[in-house]
């Protein structure tokens, strides 16, 4: 099962409030060299085997993988959480109507069980925050506050998927994983993470796969 990955510190404050400490954003050694294959921008599709209440029909979003582990986040576990609760958790007043795929009373998502006080914030990259990723040229990954705030003043991501907490796995864990066939793999599509409804995304990511969801068995397949 993943876990929590090595953290490192970046000086920026992270979503989950104005005094939580660092953010997480690396959760990986930055000279740990390169992976056999890079997984990042792909989508982790849990098999029938994965029992882990946790990752059970869970897609993750992987937005760093190397030699070192890896980081995703789970795109399809909503929690009880809204997205006007959290900007108001955050003294985040929205002066903006809340446009494309986050509207106020969407659901944040559970990203993973590590450091889950922490938000964790996919959006197409473009403008410059504290502590950010681009992992696409369409999906970059932010975990500092800024990124909130813009968005709450109208300057920020047109569109936006929130979570707290992400998945993490220390270095060979992944590659365990999937030669022992607990996920199946496949090139993100933007538009699954944006656009497509939550309780939709696991068929939507199967579908990239050419796969009936009906019909999935434990056996191995990867694109």
């Amino acid at each position: 099962m993943p876990k929590q990955a090595k953290s490192s510190s970046p000086s920026s404050r992270p979503v989950s409030g104005p005094d939580s400490g660092s953010a997480a954003l690396a959760g990986l050694a930055a000279d740990a060299g390169k992976p056999t294959f890079n997984l990042a921008n792909h989508f982790l599709i849990a098999m029938p085997c994965m029992s882990d209440s946790v990752f059970n029909r869970s897609v993750v979003y992987l937005c760093e993988h190397h030699a070192g582990g890896a980081l995703g986040v789970i795109i399809n576990k909503p929690t009880d959480v809204s997205v006007d609760a959290l900007f108001e958790r955050l003294e985040l007043r929205l002066e903006i109507n809340v446009q494309d795929g986050l509207r106020p009373q969407a659901p944040v998502m559970f990203g993973g069980p590590v450091q889950g006080d922490r938000g964790f914030v996919l959006h197409p990259p473009g403008n410059a925050y504290s502590s950010s990723l681009t992992i696409s040229d369409q999906v970059a990954l932010t975990t500092s506050r800024d990124v909130l705030q813009a968005f709450a003043e109208g300057n920020g991501p047109h569109r936006m998927l929130i979570s707290l907490g992400c998945a993490g796995w220390d270095s060979g864990q992944l590659e365990q994983e999937i030669l022992r066939n607990d996920w199946l793999t496949v090139r993100a599509d933007p538009a699954i993470l944006f656009e497509t409804p939550v309780e939709q995304r696991f068929d939507a990511a199967m579908h990239l796969l050419g796969i009936d969801p009906g019909m999935l068995s434990g056996e191995a397949g990867h694109a």
